[in-house]
């Protein structure tokens, strides 16, 4: 069966797409965009089974600093069941942050402690 090339890979059937993200409540895709910065971030912190070999932590503290803004702007609008988890996992990747600096940044300083104050382990 072929595709038409409104299907195609090249050219997705964006009426459908928008379709599907409008039957999405807002606090799914604000929690599946947070996991996916999460497991972005735990990639470029090398926690991933490849470790050293995706380990970038410019690429990291960027992706943690946006973690934490969009924890910090959704507060309001995700429950405490949605957002305590998430809260966790960015504590755990600010601290795997620091673990893996050379020279770790001051209390405070650190990727989204803007957003978060000051972690400590």
């Amino acid at each position: 069966m072929s595709e038409t090339p409104a299907e195609s890979p090249a050219n997705p059937d964006f009426d459908a797409m928008t379709r599907d993200i409008a039957e999405v409540p807002a606090v799914e895709v604000i929690v599946t965009v947070a996991v996916n910065l999460m497991s972005a971030a735990a990639v470029k912190l090398g926690l991933t089974e490849e470790g050293e070999d995706h380990k970038d932590l410019d690429e990291a503290r960027k992706l943690v600093h946006a973690l934490a803004g969009l924890l910090d702007a959704t507060a309001t609008e995700i429950s405490s069941f949605h957002a305590a988890p998430l809260r966790d996992g960015l504590k755990s990747l600010q601290l795997a942050f620091r673990e893996a600096s050379l020279v770790p940044d001051e209390p405070g300083q650190g990727p989204g402690e803007k957003y978060t104050g000051a972690v400590y382990g």
